[in-house]
C-alpha cells in the first residue's frame, strides 16, 4: 500500500508541475484532464502527508522520552505520542478507503425511475412522496431535477415518474436507493384505522454518454403523438410527444415534458442510452456475483431495502439494520444520514473483502 502511495505522491507532484507550466491552458482537453486528476488525487495526497507527519511525530516523541529527564516534558511527550499513534491508526484506515477502486460512474448524473408497486392508489401516493423526497434532497445538494415522463393517477399520486438528476456526484450518493421501498400507514381513505402496506420501486441509473453506448438507429422506432396530461397551454396542440421503441430489447421510452418534438426526442435517446448502459452493468454484475454479494446492493430492484413506518415514526434500512426515528424529516428530503451509513457499510464490506483476498 505504501509503495503505491509513494507513486501517487510522485505523480501528483508531476501533475502540479505540469499545471504550473506556461501556456498550460492552451490545450483545454489536457488542462481539464490534469485538473480532474489533481482533484481526484488531492484527498489521498493530503491524508498521506498527514500520515507521514504523524509517523514523524511518533519518532520525535520516542526520542524525547529516551533523552529527557524532566518529568513534565516526559508527560507531554507521552501525551503527544498517544495522540500521534491514534492519528496514525485513523489515517491508515482513511487511506485504505481512499485507495479502494473508484466506481467510474460516481461523478455521473442519474436517471431516477419511481414506480408504484402493490397497494393501488396508496402505492401511487407513496411513489409521489418518494419523488418529492429525492427532489428536496437534490435541491439541498444544488442539483437540477427535470421530469422526463410522468403518469399520474388523478388524486396526486404517481403511477410512474422518470426524472433526470444533474449534479456533481449524483450517482455516488443516490446509487444505493435502487430497490423496493415499503410504506406502512393508515390511508386517509381507511375508515377502520387499519394499517396498510404498500410498495414502490426505485431505479437509479447513471446517465450514459454517447461514448458509453452506441445505438443503431435501425434498431429504433420513433412515433410522435399529441402530449397528454397536465402540461399547461399548448400541450395538446402539436405532435410533440415522442415514443421511442428499442426493438432488440423491447425498451419503450415515452417523453412529453418538452414543447418541442426535437427536445423530447433528445431526452428519449438520453434515457434509452442510460437504460442500455444499465443493462450492460447488470450483466457485468451478474457475472461478478461474488463481488456483488460483498457490497451493499446497488442493482437488485426486487430487493426490499427500506420500510417507512408512519404510525411508529420510523424508517428502517434493512440492508444495514439501521432504524431512524425521524420519518417526517426523511420524507422532507433529509436522507443524508441514511446515505452516509450506506456508503460507510459498503466501504467496510469492500475493505473486509480486500483484506480477505490479501491473506
Amino acid at each position: 500500500m505504501f509503495d503505491r502511495l509513494d507513486d501517487i505522491l510522485i505523480h501528483y507532484e508531476e501533475i502540479m508541475q505540469a499545471l504550473n507550466e506556461p501556456g498550460v491552458t492552451d490545450d483545454q482537453n489536457r488542462f481539464r484532464r490534469l485538473m480532474k486528476e489533481q482533484s481526484d488525487l488531492a484527498p489521498i495526497v493530503e491524508a498521506y502527508k498527514a500520515y507521514k507527519q504523524a509517523k514523524q511525530d511518533i519518532e520525535d516523541s520516542l526520542s524525547l522520552l529516551e533523552e529527557e529527564n524532566d518529568e513534565e516534558l516526559r508527560e507531554l511527550a507521552k501525551e503527544e505520542l498517544a495522540d500521534a499513534r491514534r492519528r496514525v491508526g485513523e489515517l491508515e484506515q482513511e487511506l485504505k478507503i481512499l485507495l479502494l477502486p473508484k466506481d467510474p460512474n460516481d461523478d455521473k448524473n442519474i436517471i431516477l425511475e419511481i414506480r408504484a408497486g402493490a397497494g393501488g392508489d396508496e402505492a401511487a401516493l407513496f411513489a409521489s412522496e418518494l419523488y418529492r423526497m429525492y427532489a428536496n434532497y437534490a435541491e439541498r445538494q444544488h442539483w437540477k431535477v427535470e421530469i422526463v415522463s410522468l403518469n399520474e393517477n388523478g388524486i396526486g399520486g404517481f403511477k410512474e415518474v422518470v426524472a433526470m438528476v444533474t449534479g456533481k456526484g449524483a450517482y455516488s450518493k443516490l446509487k444505493y436507493e435502487s430497490g423496493v421501498h415499503r410504506v406502512q400507514r393508515v390511508p386517509e381513505t381507511e375508515s377502520g384505522g387499519r394499517i396498510h402496506t404498500s410498495t414502490a420501486t426505485v431505479a437509479v441509473m447513471p446517465e450514459a454518454e454517447e461514448v458509453d453506448v452506441q445505438i443503431d438507429m435501425n434498431d429504433c422506432r420513433i412515433d410522435v403523438m399529441r402530449a397528454s396530461g397536465n402540461g399547461g397551454q399548448c400541450v395538446n396542440t402539436t405532435d410533440s410527444a415522442v415514443r421511442l421503441t428499442h426493438m432488440p430489447t423491447g425498451i419503450v421510452i415515452y417523453s412529453q415534458t418538452e414543447k418541442s418534438q426535437l427536445q423530447n426526442k433528445e431526452k428519449a435517446f438520453r434515457l434509452l442510452r442510460s437504460k442500455l448502459y444499465d443493462l450492460e452493468m447488470e450483466k457485468k454484475m451478474n457475472a461478478e456475483a461474488a463481488e456483488r454479494r460483498s457490497q451493499i446492493g446497488t442493482g437488485d430492484r426486487s430487493e426490499k431495502i427500506r420500510t417507512y413506518n408512519f404510525p411508529q415514526g420510523r424508517v428502517t434500512e434493512h440492508r444495514i439494520k439501521l432504524t431512524l426515528y425521524k420519518i417526517d424529516s426523511i420524507m422532507d428530503g433529509d436522507i443524508q444520514e441514511l446515505i452516509d451509513s450506506l456508503i460507510a457499510a459498503d466501504q467496510a464490506a469492500k475493505l473486509a473483502k480486500m483484506n480477505a483476498d490479501g491473506e
